[in-house]
């Protein structure tokens, strides 16, 4: 438990983020870092490996490139002017999946945990998706991942599928969870 004073995450968006140079180039160093970190860890993100410079901020501007079009956001957590997460969703790309999104990425650095830095930035993303007009929001995750599960279930998220033993890492096997926020039933 930290002791003394817990300050709020600043949480910016992507315009905030590429509207200064310098914030930019160190928001992908930073966001390689936590991504790396947490891979190495065992983080459930996606990767096996810890992925490499170059992938996470071609990741990055693919992401900050979809913002621009108006199919994606990103927030970014600050904590005492240090990156401590950050998360995105994308439009379907399917024309007939369009007015929808998935949540795909929220990743928070180990050190940060328990502060409400997930919360803030998912949050934020569903925030900007109902601004955006998504219908339904969707993500995925590994069933072990019991922390991000309790999360998304406290911010309205249902489940509304699982795949038994899909996620193969090494020998180990974990269940693919579908959680969906759906805007369409809320007035």
């Amino acid at each position: 438990m930290t002791s003394g004073v817990t300050t709020a995450p600043a949480i910016l968006d992507a315009m905030e983020l590429t509207s200064d140079p310098e914030l930019e180039v160190r928001f992908a160093e930073s966001a390689h870092q936590i991504l790396a970190d947490l891979v190495s860890g065992g983080a459930a993100l996606g990767w096996v490996e810890p992925p490499s410079r170059d992938e996470v901020a071609e990741l990055l501007g693919d992401v900050v490139s979809a913002v621009q079009a108006g199919d994606a956001a990103l927030r970014a957590a600050y904590l005492d002017r240090r990156l401590v997460g950050l998360g995105y969703w994308l439009r379907y790309a399917r024309p007939t999946h369009r007015p929808h999104a998935d949540l795909e990425k929220i990743a928070v650095d180990a050190a940060a945990h328990g502060r409400g830095v997930g919360r803030a930035l998912t949050a934020a993303l569903i925030a900007d998706a109902r601004e955006a007009g998504i219908e339904v929001l969707t993500l995925d995750a590994r069933g072990d991942n019991t922390n991000a599960l309790h999360l998304y279930r406290s911010l309205g998220f249902t489940e509304y599928g699982r795949l038994p033993d899909f996620v193969a890492v090494g020998e180990h096997r974990y269940d693919k969870v579908f959680y969906m926020l759906d805007f369409r039933q809320q007035g």
